[in-house]
């Protein structure tokens, strides 16, 4: 068909992003590797465009670094990245709710809230058996659903782009954790348990909890 293989090049693009994202983010793409478009294709076993093509893709999203004549390098961040994003994480959702508690809390029919709520007991059953793998793909489903409550889909990629690199610097630390049962924010469910009631100052005073969290536990990693 006419397109077929302009199609078929995009979802490949949009495969190996999604495929190279999540090995940035679980650390096994670390913070500073080098590589090439020819190097990622062969290791696909795909052409070298929509690899290229991804990259750039994930270069958008702040994710790699493009270096003349090298290739591509995963991004470092540092502590004071991170605690910027923490900042706009904070601003961003206590300022949505805040001006759009009402809309949001409009917006979560049953159908919604069933929806969020299986992420959040599955974010919240990995946080508690401190399993990071499993918690860090529920997270961010849940966050994705519950942030495009407000209808803005420029606020929903903002902070989805910000948890995601969040989530980079934060990796590593965890691993060096022997045991992290306790230790991970685990307020999924009672963040959707808060949505449902209507109370929306509860919904801000949990993500409030949430920000706080996460700069509590990197500063004892860091410290």
């Amino acid at each position: 068909m006419p397109g077929s293989d302009a199609v078929k090049r995009t979802t490949l693009r949009s495969q190996i992003a999604d495929a190279l994202r999540e090995e940035v983010i679980a650390g096994r793409l670390p913070a500073g590797r080098q590589f090439t478009v020819k190097e990622i294709a062969e290791s696909y076993g795909v052409s070298a465009t929509p690899v290229r093509e991804a990259l750039l893709d994930l270069c958008s999203q702040g994710l790699l670094h493009v270096e003349l004549h090298k290739g591509y390098r995963v991004r470092e961040f540092s502590y004071a990245d991170f605690l910027a994003m923490v900042e706009a994480r904070t601003m961003m959702l206590e300022g949505m709710f805040r001006h759009a508690t009402e809309q949001a809390l409009g917006a979560a029919t049953p159908a919604v809230l069933a929806s969020v709520r299986r992420r959040a007991e599955e974010a919240s059953r990995a946080a508690n058996a401190g399993d990071l793998d499993i918690l860090i793909g529920y997270d961010l489903r849940f966050w994705r659903e519950f942030a495009a409550l407000v209808g803005n889909p420029y606020i929903s990629d903002f902070l989805d782009r910000v948890r995601v690199q969040c989530w980079v610097f934060m990796v590593p630390l965890l691993r060096r954790v022997g045991d992290l049962r306790g230790r991970l924010w685990c307020g999924h469910v009672e963040m959707v348990e808060a949505l449902a009631r209507r109370e929306g100052g509860a919904v801000q005073r949990i993500i409030t909890g949430y920000n706080t969290h996460a700069l509590t536990l990197i500063r004892s990693l860091t410290g």
